[in-house]
């Protein structure tokens, strides 16, 4: 019976393989988080950041934070889910929560007009800045929208965009 053995060589080529590979995967990380873009809001294109997120039971909700011209450069989170999905009466704070710090978000859905007359009530926003300027770090965070879901988890790479449109 013959016999298989690696030689030096190979062993060597392996070694410098994967060495140029561990290399190249620390000076090239993978980016895991969303990017801020131009998308169009109300009309206007305006800097935002934009994650599909899914709750607790599994439904797909889109989280856009943006600076609206229509609140005074106020930072807005609206919440979007897929029509029908959020029909809430107005107001309705959506709960924040991060172990055990609590914000409450103003409801400022009616305030703009294009999504007060929305007949599909897929969207609602709220005032994001006394969240972030309470944050001095990007921790995940817990959305509630009673009547709406229960808890949508946020990672810190979202807060972490949120915090920049500051």
């Amino acid at each position: 019976m013959k016999k298989i053995t690696k030689s030096n060589k190979n062993i060597f080529l392996e070694g410098i393989f994967s060495f140029i590979l561990l290399l190249f995967l620390f000076f090239n990380p993978i980016k895991v988080q969303a990017e801020i873009s131009e998308t169009e809001i109300n009309g206007e294109f305006i800097n935002a950041s934009s994650e599909f997120l899914r709750d607790l039971d599994f439904e797909t909700w889109q989280l856009v934070a943006y600076k609206s011209p229509l609140f005074e450069d106020q930072l807005i989170l609206r919440v979007i889910g897929y029509p029908g999905n959020l029909r809430i009466d107005h107001p309705t704070n959506l709960r924040v929560e991060s172990g055990r710090k609590k914000w409450s978000l103003d409801d400022k859905t009616l305030i703009n007009v294009e999504l007060a007359n929305d007949s599909r009530q897929a969207a609602a926003e709220f005032d994001l800045d006394e969240l972030i300027e309470n944050l001095d770090k990007n921790r995940p965070l817990r959305l509630t929208l009673s009547g709406v879901f229960s808890e949508l988890p946020v990672p810190p790479f979202v807060v972490k965009e949120w915090r920049s449109l500051n």
